[in-house]
């Protein structure tokens, strides 16, 4: 009996051993914490197609015939592009990271890489983007991170080859591709040692949950420390912004898109933004107001979430003038009502159309965006009192103290301005208050 129960164990050991050496270490917590306390950064959407000022990947086989969009790189010189500009961009935006897309569905290379000659150095600019980036994201202390599509309308060994055709290239090899993946990823992480990686285009056929997980266990073996969004796999919110399975997900943190993600204290989440409409440059593309990016960077962080805010750069590799302007707009904002948005946590309660709150230590933030209403009520909060409440700028407010409830007296100098934050002091620590519906 001793024998067949030690033979039990060391059976059982040798397979938990084997696990641990086939299952990929997750992105630790302070890792995932740091990333999550940036709060804000920038996307960038860019490449030859800015040429037609259509959008990228998608306008391909639509409103930009193939043979012409996969030409345009031959005429793609943006000799005005300058990544110290860029980067000052997002650091004057208050932005904490910086995403560019390195290779979005159109297959196109903003780097030098050795394993397609469809990349930056066969257009007449013939300089590396990605690398100016992530040196000047280095010389100002912005952390540079990578957008890469895990489709390739393109390739040839990408089985499907239009967005608008779901017919599979027979000639095409999976298997190629997938090795071809995996070299362009250990090319991106070996020479540029990126932050963090955005997957995107994993929704198609030919890509599998399996393959995720692949190349997950892989880029953990080139640099465990690096950070993932959850696209290379099939579960995550997408623009419906739905519940997703935290078991299923592979990669570290959900991305909601082009809408914010609700409130969630448990799962990270970073939600994606266009400043206009379309992800790439348009003529005259409408912009968002300042009132606007506002409410979204609020509502945000307000759901424990962080925002990643999309500019799109003209073909000649300047951001336009007036989306600099807007960015700075955010940055002075923030260079005022910043503590209630760095390093901080959502809720209390949950964000409405009014308000949105967060937390540190014995403070909660209330976020006013709404600031043409007179009061905010709030439902008290278990176990704690607000024993003050002031605005940001140490104006004190009035507040009115009730059994279930208390309301806040907006000061009448604020109305109709811009949003503005007030502080609520509590007589303890509210970071683990429960959420308050």
């Amino acid at each position: 009996m001793f024998k067949k129960t030690f033979a039990f164990l060391l059976v059982a050991a040798m397979s938990l051993q084997l696990q641990a050496q086939t299952s990929p270490a997750k992105t630790t917590k302070s890792v995932l914490d740091d990333f999550m306390n940036k709060r804000f950064g920038m996307f960038i959407h860019w490449g030859p197609v800015s040429l037609r000022g259509t959008e990228i990947g998608w306008s391909r086989d639509k409103q930009v015939t193939k043979e012409d969009y996969d030409s345009l790189y031959k005429e793609f010189n943006p000799v005005l592009f300058n990544a110290d500009a860029w980067v000052k961009a997002a650091k004057d935006a208050g932005m904490k990271y910086l995403t560019i897309t390195a290779r979005h569905h159109d297959g196109f290379c903003l780097w030098p890489t050795k394993f397609t000659s469809y990349n930056i150095m066969n257009t007449p600019y013939k300089k590396d983007i990605v690398g100016a980036l992530n040196e000047a994201c280095k010389k100002q202390g912005i952390k540079f991170c990578i957008y890469y599509s895990v489709l390739d309308w393109y390739h040839p060994d990408y089985p499907m080859h239009s967005a608008y055709s779901k017919t599979p290239d027979p000639a095409s090899d999976m298997n190629k591709y997938f090795a071809f993946m995996k070299n362009q990823l250990k090319e991106l992480i070996t020479k540029y040692d990126p932050y963090m990686l955005w997957f995107d285009g994993q929704w198609e056929s030919p890509w599998t949950n399996e393959m995720g997980k692949e190349i997950y266990a892989y880029l953990k073996k080139l640099k465990p420390s690096v950070i993932t969004n959850n696209r290379l796999g099939k579960e995550f919110a997408a623009m419906e912004n739905k519940s997703i399975n935290a078991s299923e997900m592979v990669g570290d943190y959900d991305t909601p898109e082009q809408v914010v993600g609700k409130l969630n204290m448990e799962m990270p989440w970073e939600s994606c933004f266009t400043i206009c409409t379309q992800w790439a440059w348009k003529p005259n593309d409408k912009m968002k107001s300042l009132t606007e990016c506002l409410s979204i960077l609020s509502k945000t962080a307000g759901g424990n979430g962080n925002l990643l805010l999309n500019v799109g750069p003209m073909p000649d590799g300047r951001m336009e003038a007036r989306q600099i302007t807007r960015l700075k707009e955010i940055g002075d904002w923030l260079k005022v009502n910043g503590a209630a948005v760095y390093g901080t946590s959502g809720g209390p309660y949950e964000p409405t159309s009014n308000y949105a709150t967060t937390r540190k230590g014995n403070k909660i933030f209330l976020h006013v965006m709404n600031t043409d209403t007179s009061a905010i009520e709030l439902k008290n909060i278990p176990g704690r009192k607000i024993v003050k409440a002031y605005t940001i700028n140490d104006e004190t407010v009035v507040m009115e103290k009730g059994n279930e409830t208390f309301k806040i007296l907006l000061p009448s100098n604020h109305a109709g301005k811009l949003e503005y934050t007030i502080i609520l002091e509590a007589d303890g620590n509210v970071e683990s208050a429960p959420v308050i519906k």
